[in-house]
């Protein structure tokens, strides 16, 4: 059985995965490095290239690539379970973990960030909050919809 994990950026789907694959002694896939490894374009460039559209469907060929896993961990990316059916993709194929964390939490992540995103860099802090705020009510129902719902904070592996 396959874990998705989802979530917003920042909430350490990557970190929090690999640690649980190791644990469990399962692979790890990280979807963006996947798709990076796939097209050889880096999401950000990607983005850039050819707009969000365009980069949603070529993220959804890989995400639907996961399907062939069995006994995988796989970190999406922050938007991947909001578009189109991938949601429902994820439920069918695995158990969903949503690590959930606060507005304030992910506001503190994204500032405190040496890398920060793209979608971020260049933002005041208030714009930051505004852009997270924003998106969290947008794809906050998508994620909610997980099997399982953990303290991004403070994940417990014992819960899975």
């Amino acid at each position: 059985m396959n874990i998705y994990l989802i979530g917003y950026m920042y909430s350490g789907k990557t970190t929090f995965g690999r640690r649980l694959a190791s644990q469990r002694g399962m692979a790890f896939v990280d979807l963006d490095h996947a798709f990076e490894e796939r097209y050889h374009y880096t999401v950000r460039d990607c983005f850039a290239r050819f707009g969000e559209a365009a980069f949603r469907r070529l993220e959804t060929e890989v995400l639907h690539s996961t399907a062939t896993l069995h006994s995988a961990v796989i970190a999406t990316g922050g938007g991947t379970p909001c578009y189109g059916d991938n949601m429902d993709f994820i439920l069918a194929h695995g158990t969903a973990v949503y690590l959930q964390m606060t507005v304030d939490q992910l506001v503190q992540r994204a500032l405190d960030s040496r890398n920060p995103r793209p979608a971020m860099r260049g933002l005041s802090a208030d714009e930051v909050r505004r852009r997270i705020e924003r998106q969290m009510r947008e794809r906050e129902p998508y994620y909610r919809r997980a099997s399982i719902v953990v303290d991004g904070a403070m994940p417990d592996f014992d819960l899975l």
